[in-house]
């Protein structure tokens, strides 16, 4: 049959996605014409699939690309349990992309706990969860987001009302990897005019989310999702101000600032690896007090120095808190928020500042609580990220 155009941007956007992470042609047999069977080890490809518009199309286009490249391709969808019928919904959309010739097709259910962030927050982190493991039991090479520039320019206004700075500009990557899971977004180009048009020349059902007020008459209430409210209002009434597609320009916009966020971000890491040590190494930290006491003669109050060192080998984190005042602020807060990421504890905006403060405006405060019931608090020259109750250093524990 002959591509429309927006189906031969999707091809296009798929293969050269793939290609991208290393996923290409598997044998001279799929650069001829005609069908041909991907060998039952060939690379797997999993299409996060919602029954969306977007995900259906991208579970189509993805199916017709990765045949002629030798791919297996299959689909994952996940039933977050939160909506009457949502696993009736699951059901069907794991028929349609067994009926575009989709293998293997897995279906997961949920359990959604919220934990003060919020029931999208809470949904979406169950939903990567639960992708991630079905990619390592299938072993999947990468599995696909159908994430689309109007996707894309939501999550940068989004980011913008939340909190703002570059990270919020710069949107979603367009891969990214999570628990060991490469995560690719193939459809950060198209729009959702594009992947409504692929679906219906395919002749292929999706399924709306009512949750996304598409029916809704006149402006949403607080009831439905910011997302759903930025996309049924505030995106349309932008694009009247503007006389054109603002989720081509915010879309635009996000690509200049991802290259600004990638460069920061590396700044950020080699400056985390001269300031900061994590369990095990406190002895790197400058200016702990501690360095050179094992081995020497013991002084008076060698006791003292012991405990201090047991206390710094038990924090998670400790940051020099001298050489990360001297850091430009914009590399400064971003070291911080590397810092606990790699810790495992999600420090928010208002957190980030406050640890940045025990390093630039020290004057005797109080610990900072953090998530997961761990806290940061200053000692002389060094500010500590610990977990309260779990070691001997009650300096730890206070409040922000």
């Amino acid at each position: 049959m002959a591509y429309s155009s927006q189906i031969r941007a999707a091809v296009g956007a798929v293969r050269e996605s793939l290609a991208g992470v290393g996923v290409g042609v598997q044998d001279r047999r799929f650069t001829q014409h005609g069908e041909h069977d991907p060998l039952p080890d060939a690379p797997l490809v999993l299409v996060a699939c919602s029954g969306g518009r977007d995900s259906m199309a991208l579970a189509a286009v993805a199916r017709t690309v990765c045949a002629s490249l030798g791919v297996r391709c299959g689909a994952v969808i996940i039933d977050h349990g939160l909506q009457a019928g949502s696993g009736r919904v699951a059901r069907e959309t794991a028929d349609r992309c067994e009926r575009l010739g989709l293998a293997p097709v897995t279906l997961r259910a949920v359990q959604v706990r919220e934990s003060g962030s919020g029931v999208e927050a809470a949904a979406r982190d169950a939903r990567y969860r639960a992708l991630a493991a079905a990619a390592r039991e299938y072993d999947a090479s990468a599995v696909l987001l159908a994430h689309t520039r109007d996707d894309q320019a939501e999550t940068v206004l989004l980011g913008l009302l939340r909190s703002g700075g570059i990270d919020a500009i710069a949107g979603m990557p367009p891969t990214f990897d999570r628990d060991g899971v490469l995560f690719v977004r193939p459809f950060l180009e198209l729009g959702r005019a594009d992947t409504t048009a692929i679906c219906e020349q395919l002749r292929v059902a999706w399924w709306d989310d009512p949750t996304n007020g598409e029916a809704a008459e006149g402006p949403l209430d607080a009831r439905y999702p910011l997302r759903s409210r930025i996309r049924h209002d505030l995106m349309p009434a932008l694009a009247r101000f503007m006389g054109a597609d603002v989720s081509a320009v915010l879309a635009r916009g996000a690509r200049s600032a991802r290259h600004d966020k990638e460069y920061l971000d590396a700044e950020a890491e080699r400056a985390l690896a001269d300031v900061a040590c994590f369990a095990g190494t406190a002895d790197a930290v400058d200016g702990s007090d501690t360095a050179g006491a094992a081995g020497a003669a013991e002084p008076a109050g060698a006791d003292a120095v012991r405990a201090e060192e047991r206390r710094e080998r038990r924090a998670a984190l400790l940051f020099d808190a001298r050489k990360l005042g001297a850091l430009h602020p914009a590399i400064r807060r971003r070291v911080i928020a590397h810092g606990l990421a790699s810790v495992g504890v999600a420090g928010n905006q208002r957190q980030v500042e406050a640890i940045e403060r025990l390093a630039v405006d020290w004057h005797g405060q109080g610990a900072v609580n953090l998530s997961g019931g761990y806290s940061a608090n200053r000692q002389k020259h060094v500010i500590r990220v610990c977990q309260d109750g779990m070691h001997e250093n009650r300096g730890c524990s206070g409040s922000d």
